[in-house]
């Protein structure tokens, strides 16, 4: 578990949080200043990477969140089989198995043998395939 604490007022739209334990992409952000002495809020919207659930966020903007650290790497296709595919990292080549996501299920199925690679995440112990690339 990487993670480095910021304060909220410094997240923006498109980064990443920690919200409940899973790596969330920030989809909105609004800050308010509720009157005269009162502290700034925030209220964040953010949807998770690995389970693509909707999580909210309302606390003052000088509150503490955790960022996880991404570690974006290319892979190699080895194998699909069935709904997984075999991915040969090409930094450390090692070798693992994740699911193929829905999106990219045609352009994966058909790029074994071929120079089209993955580009992945790793983020808070979870893997995912992020897009496809030409190794």
């Amino acid at each position: 578990m990487s993670t480095k604490v910021v304060e909220l007022k410094t997240v923006k739209v498109g980064k990443y949080i920690v919200l409940d334990g899973e790596a969330s992409k920030v989809t909105s952000l609004t800050t308010s200043s509720p009157g005269k002495h009162g502290a700034a809020k925030a209220r964040l919207e953010a949807v998770g990477i690995f389970d693509g659930q909707k999580r909210s966020l309302v606390k003052p903007v000088d509150t503490k969140v955790e960022v996880p650290i991404l570690d974006k790497r290319i892979g190699q296709i080895l194998a699909v089989m069935g709904d997984q595919v075999q991915i040969m990292d090409l930094e450390t080549f090692e070798t693992f198995e994740l699911p193929i996501p829905a999106e990219f299920d045609e352009e994966i199925r058909g790029a074994v043998g071929t120079d089209l690679g993955v580009e992945y995440i790793i983020a808070l112990g979870n893997m995912k395939i992020m897009r496809t690339k030409k190794v």
